[in-house]
């Protein structure tokens, strides 16, 4: 028995080294060039795409192109039988605007106007409106305008702004809301159980046309109690009582306090369904098939302003066709008997600039085992040199995001292939649990991330420049810095998807909560 044991674990062995690739990753690698890099983001950030953006026909057909391209490189549909995973993505419109005081009619733009999104629907009466001044609540500087008025589910009305005189706002950082603006005037009024906030602006009439249809959103929420506006210092007049319209100077002189007038709103939407999907391609492994490695990169982008085409070719075309060069390459590998162990699963997602809603939506909705997957390579934005990056070695780096996380292996495999094959700067920087512009929160890995699968996040840094801006175009990206990328990409991913066991998931994630 013991002999025939022996022999067995040999011939496991055996098998599995057999199904091992054998040949060189670098000549895989070097199917990563920067001639077919440049051939299909030309295409991917060129103007028949229209700016990609999620759920319109310039993403549909950034879609298609990605699905042919995994198709001629012989690589199977992801989702069955198919290449996309669509997922439902809503809008609003609204059908019904109006707003008028003791009979009297105000014109939308002209007098008053509102964001479609958060807003109370239906239709509204009140009888009395509480003036606050500036409406300011600010603990840090002893400042609250509400103080002493009872709020409690009446429409509250507040100019827009502060005084001229009024202190600076103490406190900072991502999440801080600054008392005078519009959002920390809402939230003092919610807390206070205001039924509705009316912010005075003297931005009336409207110089440009506000909008009546809603942003795109993926899940449908509560709906919202809670009625906001603006309106002009003729809506205000009206309000406090008074026949003809006061300046915004004299509204300021007002006495804080409850005044009786007759109110009737109206807030009524429909609600579009639209579409949108991930692009995913497989290649199946061969004795861990049923083991997974995602590689990753969003190629919706901002889309079109009127006829201005936001291009995104850094962001993420760039990362987008890595996906693609990288697929390219494996494909050929297994072409040629050097086929992964375990499956690979080549993912372009949508929806990343809207918030990351493709790798939500695949998160929430996988197609393979999320316990089964042993990591997320995702590229977002390889394509460019960092304008804020004043090194020596501006030609030769990448950020690297994630490595000390979830995972003990991914730091020892990504440096140990960067050391051998490629030897750029791995620059660190934005897995400082302090980092400012909380980057490990701002690609599709986190949706990876938050259910426990190890990633690493490649970033050229750029948040300047031309960073969501029309002119985030092909002439702009460093071809043979982005090859570099994605080769390193490349490397690590045959190392992680041939390894005898999938990753660690050792080291609690240290990252602030979201």
């Amino acid at each position: 028995m013991r002999r025939l044991l022996v022999l067995s674990a040999l011939a496991i062995g055996v098998t599995a080294q057999a199904q091992m690739p054998k040949g060189d990753p670098v000549k895989y690698a070097d199917l990563i060039t920067t001639d077919a890099m440049k051939q299909k983001l030309t295409i991917l950030a060129g103007p028949e795409m229209e700016g990609r953006e999620t759920a319109t026909p310039g993403q549909k057909k950034a879609a298609a192109y990605i699905e042919e391209q995994f198709r001629k490189m012989g690589l199977k549909p992801g989702n069955g039988d198919s290449y996309q995973q669509n997922y439902p993505v809503y809008r609003d419109e609204l059908t019904e605007k109006k707003f008028s005081v003791n009979g009297r009619a105000f014109e939308w733009d002209k007098d008053f106007a509102f964001a479609i999104n958060g807003q109370a629907m239906g239709q509204f009466n009140w009888n009395q409106v509480v003036f606050a001044g500036y409406g300011i609540v600010d603990s840090a500087n002893k400042i609250n305008d509400l103080e002493g008025l009872d709020v409690k589910g009446k429409i509250l009305l507040v100019l827009d702004g502060q005084p001229a005189n009024a202190p600076k706002p103490q406190g900072g950082g991502r999440r801080f809301i600054p008392p005078s603006s519009a959002a920390g005037k809402s939230f003092a009024a919610r807390r206070a159980g205001a039924a509705g906030l009316l912010i005075i602006s003297a931005d009336f009439p409207r110089k440009v046309a506000s909008a009546v249809a809603g942003n795109m959103y993926l899940r449908p929420g509560q709906p919202s109690t809670f009625y906001s506006a603006s309106v002009s210092a003729s809506v205000a007049s009206a309000l406090l009582g008074r026949t003809s319209s006061l300046s915004m100077d004299q509204i300021a002189q007002v006495n804080k306090g409850v005044y009786f007038s007759e109110i009737k709103a109206a807030a009524t939407k429909t609600t579009e369904t639209l579409e949108s999907s991930n692009v995913v391609a497989v290649l199946p492994g061969t004795d861990k098939k049923d083991e997974y490695l995602f590689l990753t990169g969003h190629y919706d982008h901002l889309g079109k302003r009127g006829d201005v085409i936001y291009y995104g070719a850094d962001d993420d075309g760039s990362g987008t066709v890595g996906v693609m060069q990288m697929a390219e390459a494996f494909a050929a590998a297994a072409k040629k008997g050097d086929r992964p162990r375990r499956t690979i699963v080549f993912m372009t997602v949508s929806g990343e600039e809207k918030g990351l809603w493709g790798s939500d939506y695949y998160s929430e909705h996988p197609i393979f085992p999320l316990e089964k997957t042993t990591a997320d390579l995702n590229t977002d934005m390889i394509g460019r040199v960092d304008t804020e990056r004043k090194l020596a070695d501006t030609l030769n780096y990448i950020y690297v995001i994630g490595h000390d996380k979830l995972s003990s292996d991914l730091a020892p495999i990504n440096e140990g292939v960067n050391k051998k094959y490629l030897n750029m700067t791995l620059d660190y920087k934005f897995d400082d649990p302090n980092d400012v512009n909380q980057i490990y929160y701002r690609s599709d890995h986190y949706n990876f991330a938050k259910k426990g699968v190890p990633i690493l996040f490649f970033y050229d840094g750029m948040l300047l420049a031309d960073y969501h801006r029309p002119t985030d175009t092909v002439d702009k990206i460093n071809f043979e810095l982005m090859k570099k990328r994605t080769q390193l990409v490349f490397h690590t991913a045959w190392i992680i998807a041939n390894k005898d066991e999938m990753l660690k998931r050792d080291i609690p994630l240290n990252m602030p909560a979201r």
